[in-house]
């Protein structure tokens, strides 16, 4: 028991070194970066395997001028950027341009975490716009001459896309659970009237006659 809070107070005070991310600091941190990030609960974070090598990647980047790994507490103050993030489950890893990360799917050792963090680089964002190709800029140009109204207008419509196919989709996971069931009752039903309609009977005489036994 003493071993197992020893263990947790020391990870805890690795973690507290390291850069923890809220609505206050997020936007100055992520500021022209590509990033990698972990969306965690602190409590959870202690028992986890492979706290040690995140911890060690983020001291490896921590001065780094164009990449960002940090953390995000999902359960304190960084609650507003999980929820933002859509974070369902803890740890979740996001990267790439903080305007639109994507899931990390790659291993959690940590080989496999230094070596994504190596393959990092900045990308074509409105903070980076000298790295866009001549059709990326003239979009971000459109877009940076648009008022905001009409900009949060695109989002909603963006994100509703997103939603209604989610909603479409559970729509169809339920019909398909619902056609799944059916099926399996009528399996059952049509198992239990062919064994109640004697097929056991049936085969026992056969093999009856099989045997050579005398017939009754």
């Amino acid at each position: 028991m003493n071993t197992m809070r020893f263990l947790i107070a020391a990870t805890l005070l690795v973690g507290a070194s390291a850069l923890s991310l809220t609505p206050e600091n997020y936007d100055s941190a992520v500021a022209g970066k590509t990033v990698f990030i972990k969306y965690q609960a602190a409590l959870v974070r202690a028992l986890q395997v492979h706290e040690a090598a995140w911890d060690s990647l983020m001291d490896e980047y921590k001065d780094h001028s164009s990449i960002l790994i940090a953390d995000v507490d999902c359960t304190a103050a960084g609650k507003p950027l999980c929820d933002a993030a859509g974070v369902k489950g803890y740890p979740t890893l996001k990267h790439g341009d903080p305007a639109s990360m994507e899931d990390y799917k790659g291993g959690r050792d940590e080989k496999a975490l230094k070596e994504f963090a190596k393959s990092m680089k900045p990308s074509c964002s409105p903070a980076n716009i000298e790295l866009c190709d001549d059709e990326k800029k003239a979009e971000i140009t459109r877009l940076q001459a648009m008022p905001v109204v009409a900009l949060d207008a695109l989002i909603e419509e963006k994100e509703k896309l997103l939603e209604d196919s989610e909603k479409n989709f559970k729509a169809a996971v339920e019909k398909l659970q619902a056609s799944y069931e059916k099926l399996q009752k009528d399996k059952e039903d049509t198992a239990n009237q062919v064994k109640e309609s004697g097929l056991g009977l049936i085969k026992a005489v056969k093999a009856m006659k099989a045997s050579g036994k005398s017939e009754l």
